[in-house]
């Protein structure tokens, strides 16, 4: 903000260097013209008007002819200033080329600055760009130190490649930290840098994959099965390809799919992965299949910000769905602050709809990830095209904004619009 600021004062200094002496000639100009012909005229005025009076108080004019004369001089300094006036919009028209000179030096300037600017302060702008802000006053400066931390972060990793554009490691960590702030393209450009140093590795294709498939709503389609397989083609226990497709599993509540991807990781014990906290996101899914047999979740694991949903569908949408095969509804809720990882999510089909359900923590990948972790989350309610997870052209979804985790009030999800 500080340099912007610098920037903007800058330009108008320069500005004010180009019209300052440009206003002064004009009016110094104008000024001895006039001035010195208007003084001019009014010297003769009052001498020929005291001639007059001399000669007619000596009796060498008679009163028709004292008339006459002053009638005379004073239709003459008439013209005298009409003809003055003619003469200043001459000069103003002839002026109207000299004034071109400051007027293209200024927007010379103006474009100028805004090119370097658009070159050069870009990636600022973007990172410094707020993300959504939370209703809670309290969440609200939890967030925006997160993000003066991360701005601090991404800058930082920006000023080494700066000096060292062939840093594989800043480029890889910048990529992380646009995929944590949501800008998934210039992710994708960072780990292809580390491709372009280093050379094509499974974790690189994992990432760039994992990056490819939040900026296409979650959704698998050809380009991210094709990072994926490149992937797998080069390590099969890739943690990052397998972390996405365990995750992409669990969403569509594929839970034993899910857990195969993920005990792959935790079997191959790679030093570099959060064991840890993979076996609690197989064991949150090993309790999703026991909830599937009628196994009641433990009090412990809903414990926590419960959000109460009425999902139902508009009489439009249920009219284009009534003729057709029942369709998969997810319904999920994502932080605020960019991320798209779900806290919580359900399964459901279209013919349940209306039904009331609740978000909790048992509805969460792992406990390290669920709705306790924020204040407000951003709410979905996808009927999906094919019965995949994420939001494609062709669904119909619902979308609530800015929820706080504690509301207690049931909230109304209607489905009510298509995907383009």
């Amino acid at each position: 903000m500080e340099i912007v600021l610098i920037a903007f004062i800058f330009i108008a200094l320069l500005l004010l260097i180009v019209w300052v002496p440009f206003f002064k000639k004009a009016k110094e100009n104008n000024q001895s013209k006039q001035g010195l012909r208007d003084e001019t005229n009014v010297v003769l005025y009052k001498e020929h008007k005291t001639e007059i009076e001399k000669d007619y108080s000596d009796g060498a004019i008679d009163e028709e002819s004292y008339q006459y004369l002053l009638a005379e001089l004073d239709n003459s300094l008439l013209q005298d200033v009409t003809t003055t006036e003619k003469e200043k919009n001459k000069v103003k028209n002839t002026n109207h080329f000299s004034v071109l000179w400051p007027i293209f030096l200024s927007l010379f300037v103006v474009s100028f600055s805004v090119a370097i600017y658009l070159k050069q302060g870009t990636l600022d702008t973007i990172i410094a760009t707020p993300m959504a802000s939370t209703t809670n006053q309290e969440g609200l400066q939890s967030s925006e130190a997160q993000q003066e931390e991360m701005l601090a972060y991404i800058k930082g990793l920006q000023q080494k490649i700066d000096t060292n554009s062939d840093d594989s490691k800043a480029w890889y960590d910048l990529g992380q930290a646009f995929v944590a702030v949501g800008e998934f393209d210039l992710a994708i450009h960072a780990f292809e840098e580390v491709i372009r140093i280093e050379g094509e590795h499974a974790d690189l294709f994992g990432a760039i994959a994992q990056a490819t498939y939040y900026r296409n709503n979650q959704q698998i389609d050809e380009q991210v099965q094709t990072l994926i397989d490149k992937a797998l083609a080069l390590d099969n226990n890739d943690p990052s390809t397998n972390i996405l497709l365990g995750m992409h599993n669990f969403i569509s509540q594929e839970y034993a799919k899910a857990i195969e991807y993920w005990q792959r990781i935790i079997d191959d014990n790679r030093q570099s992965v959060n064991i840890e906290a993979l076996k609690e996101a197989v064991n949150e899914a090993k309790r999703r299949l026991g909830s599937e047999v009628n196994q009641t979740p433990s009090t412990a694991a809903i414990d926590g910000p419960q959000l109460n949903l009425s999902v139902s569908l508009s009489d439009d949408i249920m009219a284009q769905l009534a003729n057709g095969e029942d369709k998969v509804v997810f319904v999920y809720a994502i932080p605020t602050d960019g991320q798209r990882m779900p806290l919580a999510a359900i399964k459901l089909m279209a013919s349940d709809l209306p039904k009331n359900v609740v978000l909790n923590n048992s509805t969460a990948m792992s406990p390290q990830s669920n709705l306790s972790s924020v204040s407000t989350v951003n709410i979905y309610a996808i009927v999906s095209k094919d019965g995949g997870a994420g939001i494609k052209p062709g669904d119909f979804k619902a979308e609530v904004q800015n929820i706080p985790v504690d509301k207690t009030e049931t909230i109304d999800i209607v489905i009510d619009s298509l995907v383009e």
